[in-house]
């Protein structure tokens, strides 16, 4: 009687999931509810990914994340690198049926920058010319934002800034309608209106986001009727979720990953997707003991990294070489660099010789379990090197100030692009501009890298400017504030009947245009 009940419960399970579904529609796990679906406002991997689907810029990535046309079908550079003039398609049409223009990039990007706005993300416009006066609210338009005619549109820079497009292909640069803007108020962020492949039909919060597909989108349009986000905070329902067939791709949580690599059912339907981003174990270059560049070295040897993402980490990235991430960087890492082999004689030496009596450090990380092991690991190895390391574990918020205030000696921390530029790698993270909050939280200060840095940022073409972030990173590397690890491929599962979907490694990338449903 028992069986038959559970078997009757299974059955209803299986049939609530499947009765649910929309037809045409596709279904995805988002693991929080997205804070905002205004471009102005968000931050989050989670609202950006779907605002890709409801908006559009002036330029985007392809595959291979080179710059391309999006709403701008070309544009011009001038000489000097300080203007920007983009020609618009006449042809893309906000949700309302309105053919979108250049007044309405010009709004989208002062409103941005508008102090009534309150939006954490000016820093995308701030090398605009005018930018900081309109800020301060000393001027009522930024200077450097102009409409030439009504469908071509120039940006004008202070001074040469060799990251601009790359920073164009993200979020914040999307265009959206002045008239829906007015119309809606503080509540444009729950009732997104833009040019996108999808419209937003219904945001139940905290359960589901839906979308519809956009009929009159000015590229071809998607292949599917819709895409449905599902809400699910627990890696455990989400993949319970899956394999009911109540969802048709998720992202596969480190705790499942062997789970489904093993299963001949399964193994097929896994993506990889290697995603520009770095995890390193940062060091506190404000003090002692790691204001010592020699004994910052000593614990890049001290750690066996490879065996670490072989065994513990079951081989799911790639073996840093530096900060930058791989699949960004275009120059090859000098030999003379700091490599990080794994050399433990050589790592006790160093530390014994500048600490005879011993050292003791303050690790701090955040709760999560993975995490935690892997810093018993790390724990172990700079013990058998003569540093005694204490583990401080906080929750996300306190962990965050605390390393943005420079309190732990060491912490483990990753790092994500914005955008595929090795200058979002290197600004933020080691210029001495930056520290603590702005993303220099190793507190690292070098005006050799600085200088470097600056004038990787301003050349004018590609070949002197990797010239520049090279020399930068080398330098890094040497002197190792961070200790990089490795940069994590992320994996992905999708059902059997879902064909042609890719894995960005920008998510911003993804439009779901390509995407079909096999009939089953």
């Amino acid at each position: 009687m028992i069986r038959f009940c559970i078997f009757l419960a299974s059955l209803f399970l299986l049939s609530c999931g499947s009765s649910s579904r929309i037809d045409g529609f596709v279904y995805y796990r988002i693991n929080a509810n997205p804070t905002t679906l205004d471009p102005a406002l968000i931050v989050d991997v989670t609202g950006a990914s779907i605002a890709a689907k409801l908006f559009n810029g002036l330029v985007k990535l392809d595959e291979n994340l080179n710059i391309v046309p999006d709403i701008a079908e070309r544009w011009q550079i001038s000489n000097d690198g300080l203007r920007y003039t983009f020609f618009l398609r006449k042809d893309v049409r906000f949700k309302n049926g309105r053919i979108a223009n250049a007044h309405d990039f010009k709004f989208s990007y002062e409103r941005v920058l508008h102090p009534d706005s309150k939006s954490p993300v000016t820093w995308v416009f701030d090398k605009v010319y005018g930018a900081a006066e309109f800020r301060n609210d000393r001027v009522k338009e930024v200077a450097g934002f102009r409409v030439i005619d009504e469908h071509t549109f120039e940006i004008r820079l202070n001074s040469v800034f060799s990251p601009f497009l790359n920073i164009l292909t993200t979020t914040t640069a999307y265009v959206v309608p002045k008239e829906e803007v007015s119309r809606w108020g503080p509540d444009f962020s729950s009732n997104p209106s833009g040019t996108g492949p999808f419209y937003l039909k219904e945001w139940k919060q905290n359960a589901e986001v839906k979308l519809v597909k956009n009929p009159n989108y000015f590229e071809d349009t998607a292949k599917i009727n819709g895409i449905v986000y599902k809400i699910i905070p627990e890696d455990l329902t989400a993949i319970t979720d899956f394999e009911l067939g109540n969802l048709d791709v998720i992202s596969l949580p480190a705790s499942a990953y062997s789970k489904f690599r093993d299963d001949a059912k399964w193994e097929k339907e896994i993506l990889t997707m290697n995603a520009p981003n770095t995890y390193y174990l940062g060091l506190n270059c404000s003090k002692p003991p790691f204001d010592n560049a020699a004994l910052r070295r000593a614990v890049g040897l001290a750690v066996d990294r490879k065996k670490i993402l072989e065994t513990f980490y079951e081989k799911r990235g790639r073996l840093a070489l530096g900060p930058v991430a791989d699949i960004i960087r275009a120059w090859t890492v000098a030999p003379d660099a700091n490599d990080f082999s794994y050399k433990p004689e050589e790592a006790s030496k160093i530390v014994k010789k500048l600490y005879p009596q011993g050292l003791s450090a303050k690790m701090y990380i955040t709760a999560d379990q993975d995490v935690v092991d892997l810093a018993e690991i790390i724990q172990s190895y700079l013990e058998k090197s003569g540093i005694k390391v204490t583990i401080k574990q906080l929750e996300w918020s306190a962990y965050k100030q605390a390393i943005n205030s420079g309190e732990p000696d060491i912490f483990w921390l990753s790092w994500w692009a914005d955008y595929p530029d090795p200058e979002n790698f290197l600004f933020p993270l080691f210029h001495s501009a930056n520290l603590g909050p702005a993303g220099n939280r190793t507190r690292y200060v070098n005006k050799s890298v600085d200088s470097l840095i600056e004038k990787g940022q301003k050349a004018v073409n590609v070949q002197q400017r990797n010239a520049f972030y090279k020399q930068a990173e080398d330098i890094i590397i040497s002197e190792a504030p961070w200790i990089p690890f490795w940069h994590k491929t992320d994996f992905l599962i999708k059902q059997p009947h879902i064909k042609n979907y890719k894995a960005y490694p920008i998510h911003t990338m993804d439009k779901g245009l390509g995407i079909t449903i096999e009939t089953r």
